[in-house]
C-alpha cells in the first residue's frame, strides 16, 4: 500500500506564490509518473502537472503553464509543484497522484485559496 501526504497548501492573494509537496511512503512506491490535480467548488476534478519519474519529462495544462512548475526528488519520493502569479481561479483543492504497475493512488487533496 501507497501513502500520499500533501503540504504547503493555504491562503495568499493573488499574485502570491506557494510551493506544494508530495511525500509518497509506504510499500516500495516505485512511482512510474506522479501528478497534480485540482478541484474548484462545483467544478469537476482537472488536471495540472505531471512528471515522468524515469527521466522528468513534464506535462502541463494550458491553464497553468509558464506560472506553475512540477519537480520531483527521487531520493525521497516527493513530488513538488511551485505555483507562482497565483490567480483567484486557481482556488481549489489541489490533489497529488501517483501511478504505478497499474495502479492509481490518491493524496488526501491540500486547499489552495487566492484572494482577489
Amino acid at each position: 500500500q501507497v501513502q500520499l501526504v500533501e503540504s504547503g497548501g493555504g491562503s495568499v492573494q493573488a499574485g502570491g506564490s506557494l510551493r506544494l509537496s508530495c511525500a509518497a511512503s509506504g510499500r516500495s512506491p516505485s512511482p512510474y509518473q506522479m501528478g497534480w490535480f485540482r478541484q474548484a467548488p462545483g467544478k469537476e476534478r482537472e488536471f495540472v502537472a505531471r512528471i515522468r519519474w524515469s527521466d522528468g519529462t513534464t506535462t502541463y495544462a494550458d491553464s497553468i503553464k509558464g506560472r506553475f512548475t512540477i519537480s520531483r526528488d527521487n531520493a525521497k519520493n516527493t513530488v513538488y509543484l511551485q505555483m507562482n502569479s497565483l490567480k483567484p481561479e486557481d482556488t481549489a483543492v489541489y490533489y497529488c497522484n501517483l501511478l504505478s504497475t497499474g495502479l492509481v493512488y490518491w493524496g488526501q487533496g491540500t486547499q489552495v485559496t487566492v484572494s482577489s
